[in-house]
Order: structure tokens, then C-alpha cells, then sequence
């Protein structure tokens, strides 16, 4: 049985090696091509390998890699060429093998000669499928079996096997192949200055469901053509943008691209799409990922914030169950859709070990209304709000303290449940791992944005006595985080509370996001933003997850002392929200400049090292790349420049950008808005509006607080300039 506590990484795929992305799909391969059972490689359908080995070979030896470029995310175009047998060094035999992914993969493969002799070769394309699930794979733990080719019923090539009561089945078309065993074999020969070529396609499913099912959504008779036509589609309808700033620039349209190669499509909700949190290895549906990509992303385009918000009240729990840690009301950590589903724990596909995800789906309703869902939400997803804030009273404080922490029901689960989930994330100054249940602090402020969020949806409701309710219950929150989480001689905020609701005073990233939230009092919120820009937190390319005079500091590790893109992106947006505009710049621009390090896409996460030392951002290994709130970083900076803000339910748009110099100028166009499509365009300092509805007023200011919007008694509130 597959747990869901393993480590976070996966084994290596070997230098240079390439990934596509098409959907739920995703293939890995070596740089010349090559995909080997041994390393995780393969062809991914619905969290299923169904190609485990793809090795070609040129009168029996490998091709050496010369190029691998990738023009979209579904296609890559390997080059390299045959081995030479007659000692010299160049050899006049080039292969191309041009590779596309839809659900499935389809290679053309051609061999160049550019001898001035007549060739006369054998090539070989060895296939194989284990079949095996993606956690035996990602772990290394995958079962080689060995499944020969079979002439299927109607003369096609099948490998076929029984998974956990599932029938798995790859159906190989090779034109003009001889086949051996698992091998297709050509005998070919080139004339001087020719070439030969051919298609082998490898069409996956499962129980007679494959790429088909998704092809029909788009209305494609072929499934290769689905990919192009999703992006296509995604290029056609999100905001182009302008910025001066090449970096910026060139990592925006990275953003869009990647963003848009990371949906998800629903075949039995074929207007819903919603985005997998990263490649290779999450290409899923993760509650707190795509709940904080979505937020993130929403001036390119809010559907896939309800998307999200819809396809996780789907699956919201409804009943206690360990194994899973299912509890009623709360939001999924994690779904799985493969043929091995039987492996994962418990013997379900969906897993709900996450502390955060709950509160962030409230929160991202409440924004969601305030970008012009607000029928959307109250009609659909308002029942499933009301779940999710029962759960956090019921089950996420379930010893009533007033604050949410989290504790594993099964030693099979995550024992960290919050954004920093490896075992020894949440640690003491002194290296110490803190004892569950864990309080952390980021989620108090999660908990307090949505407590506000159902204020505001009552209010607008006409509920005002319910409204009351919610916004006391935010204020007192607000009002107990600020004494029990502060340490006054440290001039920051605690981690978070242990079992026995101590500090653990380990100096982290996490308070940035209590910022963003606006939980944190105007009186402390200074000392918070210069402690997160002192030299031991910041780097000069972003914010440290955890300080360098901490004792678990370590800047190649994956919690505690990395620097991760879209923590910093939260943090800069509490910066800018709190009024601390130069600093919030400071991060923006450092991270913009790791981007152009890293060829215009930031990567998940990368070392924690100073760049007075180092400089250039130093990669972490194994980082998933494209990743989904990685991707979105981008957009969310620009929205936080530009203090991009709409606030429908109260009639307005907020706008108020502070451009760092020499950024130049910024022009974002079609972006979605109560159903019309805006322009904002920020040129030598003046910032114009057009296509704005006229029932939207349009307001040259920094938007008011969340709880200074809220017009209810809050007993003992102090709103403070947070959200």
C-alpha cells in the first residue's frame, strides 16, 4: 500500500532530460529521446505508465544527443545521431524523432544520410509498458515486469495487463514494423542524400476509456490535434501584457504558456477546468496548490478559480475516515484519477491530509464574489462554504482554543499538513522539530480571511446580524494570534504553536504570508517587514523559507532555508498590502531577476545562498518545472504593482500602481471583469483604464481592508492597513 508521506523527491531523470505536458498526461524522457523503466522515465496517462521503455537504436547502438528543443509543452524535437562503427569520428547518419503528446505519444522518426555512399541500416524501437502507478514510480520502486507485444483482434500491436481490478491497455500502430517480442525492427536503404521515415503511436486506456473520451470535449476527430487546439484556445482568451522590463516580460509569457499547459479537463464536466500543481510528478488536482494558483491567476483568467472551487466541493469530505483522514466538511489535499488507485492509502484516490486548503477554499470564494461571481458562488458553492467553516470549528479546532492546527489520523499521512510539508519543516530556533498537534501561522491567517470573506457574502446577502457574527469571530481571532503568536524580544512572529501551545520561535517565511492575510496588528507589522528583508532572511533574489541564524538552516533543503517563488510572491503582496512599498519592490524585482537566471521561468523552489556571494540563483535538484503557483508568481507581482484590486460586490475597482524606476512601461489588455473585457495601461507614469463597465466606479487608490469594508459592529477590532 502507497503512503502519502513519502519524500518529496523523486529520483533523477538524468541530464538534460526532457518533459511534456498534454493534460492529466506527461512524458519524461532522456535528452536524445529515450525513455528507460530503470530511471523515471516514461509515457503518463491518468497517473499510469503506460510506456516504460521507448529505446531506439541504429544498427543496435543508442543515438548520441546533440539537441532536444521543446516549441510547446505537449512537442519536443530530439536530434542526435548514430553511432559510427568504423572508428572515425563523425558520423553521416542523423535522426530526427519529432515527438508529440496527447493522452498518448506519437513520434515521426526520420534518418538522414548525408554520406555519399547508400546506407544500408537496422533501426529498432524497443517498447514496454509496466503499467506501473506513479508513486512506485517517483519512489523508485516500480516492478519491471516484462509484457511482450501481441497482435490485437484487429492486427494492431497491444500490451495489456489487469491493475487492481482495472483492464490497462496501450495500443502500439507501427506501420510496415517487423515485431520480436517487444521490439519493432526496420531494415532500411538510404540513398546518398536521402532519408527515411516513419510514425510509431502509443494510444493509451483504461477500462476502454482513453484519449478519445478528452478529444471529444474539444469536438477533435484525432487526440494529437487536442493539445494545439487547448492552447490555442488559452492564447486566444487570457490578457496580453507589455512590459518594458524584458525579464518581466519574458517571464510573463512564460507564465501564460505554462499555466496554460498545466489545465485540467474534465470529460464529465467539459466546461470546467482547473490546474495541476506541477511536473512532472503533480500533475493533479492539489486542494492548496490550485486554491493559491487560482487566487493568483485571476486576472488572466477567473474560471479556473471556480473550476477549482467547484470540482473540490465535489469531492469536499463527507465522512470520517483515517486512512484517508477524511473528515466532513473539509477540502482535499490531494486526488489521484489513475488505474492503480487501489494503491493509494486507504484504497481510495483522494487523500485530505492538508490544514490549509479548507480555509483557502472559503477565502477564494470570497474573492471570487468580489471579481463578479457573486451569483456563482452564492447559488452553487455557498453550501459548501458553510461546510468548510464547519469543519474548521469541529474538526480543525478540535480542542477549541480558538485556533486551527493539525495532527495525522494515520502514520501513513503527512506529518507536516500545512505548505511546508517535509518532516522536518516546522522546527524550533534551535533545530528542535516541533510535537503535533501544530498551530501554525499562516493558517490563523487563512482562518481569518475566511471568516471575513463569509461576513462580506452575508452582508451582501442582506444578513447583516450573520455578517456580525463572522466579522467578531475575525476579530477575535485576530486579537489572540497577536498576543499568543508574537515574541516581543525576537520582534517576530512564532511559526507556530506546539501540542503543548508553545512558540516555536524558529524565524520563518511563513509570517509574510500573515501579511498578505492582514491578521498581523499595524503595531508589529514594521519589525515583521524588516525582519523579513534583514540579511538573514533575504538573499537579494527573495525571502528565505527559514532565517541563516537558524540552527535547521541549511540552503539546499527543501523547508528551511530555500527560497520558494510563490511564498515570495505572497509575501510581497502583504508588503504592498501593509503599505511597505520599497521592500515589496525589493522582492519583486530580485525574483524577477532569478527568472531571467533561470531562462524566464522560475522554477518551484531554489537554493536559500546569498547573492553577495553567489552570482547567479542557485537551482535546486529535482525542482518540478513548469509549477503551478511558480507560474502564476508573475502574473500575481504585476496584480500587486499595479495594486490591481476589484471589489465588485462594493462597486469599485481599485488601482494604485507603483512601478519600480526603469521598469518602464506596462500594458495589460482583455482582461476579464464582470463579463467585459479591460485595459490598463501604465505609460510614463500616468494610468489609463478603458472598456471599464460604467456601472464600475474606478478608484486611484490603494483598496481598503477587507474588515474596513466590512460594515458591521467587530467588537474590539483593530483593522490595521491588512486585509
Amino acid at each position: 500500500m502507497t503512503g502519502w508521506n513519502a519524500e518529496n523527491l523523486a529520483g533523477s531523470a538524468g541530464a538534460g532530460a526532457v518533459t511534456l505536458l498534454a493534460g492529466t498526461s506527461f512524458c519524461v524522457s532522456a535528452a536524445n529521446g529515450d525513455m528507460d523503466q530503470l530511471r523515471p522515465h516514461g509515457m503518463f496517462f491518468r497517473d499510469t505508465r503506460f510506456v516504460s521503455n521507448w529505446v531506439l537504436a541504429v544498427n543496435g547502438h543508442p543515438i548520441e544527443a546533440l539537441g532536444s528543443p521543446v516549441p510547446e509543452p505537449y512537442r519536443a524535437d530530439f536530434v542526435g545521431r548514430a553511432a559510427r562503427t568504423d572508428g572515425l569520428a563523425d558520423s553521416h547518419l542523423l535522426i530526427e524523432r519529432r515527438r508529440s503528446l496527447f493522452g498518448g505519444v506519437r513520434e515521426d522518426i526520420t534518418v538522414r544520410n548525408f554520406s555519399t555512399r547508400t546506407s544500408h541500416c537496422t533501426v529498432s524501437l524497443t517498447v514496454n509498458a509496466d503499467f506501473a502507478d506513479i508513486f512506485e514510480v517517483k519512489e523508485g520502486r516500480a516492478h519491471h515486469r516484462t509484457i511482450h507485444l501481441v497482435r490485437g483482434s484487429d492486427d494492431t500491436l497491444v500490451l495489456e495487463a489487469e491493475r487492481q481490478g482495472h483492464h490497462v491497455l496501450v495500443t502500439i500502430d507501427a506501420p510496415n514494423a517487423m515485431v520480436d517480442r517487444d521490439v519493432l525492427c526496420y531494415e532500411i536503404t538510404i540513398e546518398p542524400q536521402g532519408h527515411w521515415s516513419t510514425s510509431v503511436t502509443a494510444t493509451p486506456s483504461i477500462d476502454g476509456v482513453g484519449p478519445d473520451a478528452d478529444a471529444r470535449i474539444w469536438g477533435s476527430q484525432r487526440p494529437y490535434d487536442v493539445p494545439e487546439e487547448r492552447l490555442q484556445e488559452w492564447h486566444g482568451k487570457v490578457p496580453q501584457t507589455e512590459v518594458a522590463n524584458h525579464a518581466f516580460d519574458e517571464a510573463l509569457a512564460r507564465s501564460r504558456a505554462d499555466l496554460g499547459s498545466l489545465r485540467i479537463f474534465d470529460p464529465d464536466h467539459p466546461g470546467r477546468t482547473v490546474v495541476a500543481a506541477g511536473s512532472p510528478w503533480f500533475m493533479a488536482l492539489f486542494g492548496r496548490d490550485s486554491l493559491l494558483t487560482s487566487f493568483m491567476t485571476l486576472p488572466l483568467d477567473p474560471s479556473l478559480a471556480l473550476g477549482t472551487l467547484q470540482t473540490l466541493a465535489d469531492h469536499q469530505g463527507r465522512a470520517v475516515n483515517p486512512l484517508s483522514e477524511e473528515e466532513p466538511g473539509r477540502i482535499l489535499h490531494e486526488v489521484r484519477l489513475g488505474a492503480s488507485t487501489g494503491l493509494a492509502l486507504g484504497g481510495g484516490s483522494a487523500y485530505y491530509g492538508s490544514v490549509d486548503a479548507t480555509p483557502l477554499f472559503v477565502t477564494l470564494a470570497g474573492e471570487l464574489t468580489r471579481w463578479g461571481f457573486r451569483s456563482e458562488v452564492t447559488q452553487s458553492l455557498l453550501p459548501a462554504v458553510n461546510r468548510a467553516l464547519d469543519w474548521i470549528r469541529d474538526y480543525g479546532d478540535a480542542d477549541g482554543d480558538g485556533f486551527v492546527e493539525y495532527s495525522r489520523a494515520t502514520d501513513q499521512g503527512l506529518v507536516n499538513q500545512g505548505w511546508k510539508d517535509s518532516a522536518d519543516g516546522i522546527n524550533f530556533a534551535d533545530g528542535t522539530l516541533a510535537e503535533p498537534p501544530i498551530a501554525l501561522c499562516e493558517v490563523q491567517g487563512y482562518v481569518y480571511t475566511a471568516y471575513l470573506s463569509r461576513a462580506l457574502m452575508a452582508e451582501q446577502d442582506g444578513d447583516t446580524k450573520l455578517a456580525a457574527v463572522w466579522g467578531a469571530r475575525a476579530a477575535e481571532l485576530k486579537r489572540k494570534f497577536n498576543e499568543q503568536f508574537w515574541l516581543p524580544e525576537r520582534g517576530y512572529f512564532a511559526i507556530a504553536l506546539d501540542r503543548n501551545k508553545r512558540p516555536v520561535d524558529a524565524c520563518a517565511s511563513n509570517m509574510g504570508h500573515c501579511l498578505w492575510s492582514g491578521i498581523v496588528d499595524d503595531d508589529k507589522a514594521s519589525l515583521v517587514a524588516e525582519r523579513l528583508m534583514s540579511d538573514t532572511m533575504f538573499t537579494g533574489w527573495g525571502v528565505r523559507t527559514l532565517a541563516s541564524d537558524m540552527a535547521a538552516y541549511n540552503p539546499a533543503s527543501y523547508h528551511n532555508g530555500s527560497v520558494w517563488p510563490h511564498d515570495n510572491a505572497l509575501i510581497a503582496g502583504g508588503l504592498m498590502r501593509y503599505g511597505f512599498v520599497e521592500e515589496s519592490q525589493r522582492i519583486i524585482t530580485g525574483l524577477l531577476d532569478a527568472a531571467e537566471a533561470f531562462g524566464g521561468r522560475l522554477p518551484e523552489l531554489f537554493c536559500g545562498l546569498d547573492r553577495k556571494s553567489y552570482g547567479m540563483p542557485v537551482p535546486y535538484p529535482s525542482s518540478c518545472s513548469p509549477q503551478a503557483w511558480a507560474a502564476a508568481t508573475p502574473v500575481h507581482l504585476l496584480r500587486v504593482l499595479l495594486r490591481f484590486d476589484p471589489c465588485l460586490t462594493h462597486g469599485g475597482l481599485w488601482l494604485a500602481p507603483v512601478v519600480p524606476d526603469g521598469f518602464g512601461d506596462i500594458k495589460m489588455r482583455n482582461i476579464p471583469l464582470a463579463g467585459s473585457r479591460i485595459s490598463v495601461e501604465v505609460v510614463n507614469g500616468e494610468t489609463r483604464v478603458t472598456e471599464l463597465p460604467e456601472n464600475i466606479a474606478l478608484h486611484r487608490e490603494a483598496r481598503k481592508p477587507l474588515s474596513d469594508l466590512l460594515d458591521v459592529h467587530r467588537a474590539g477590532a483593530s483593522p490595521g492597513r491588512g486585509q
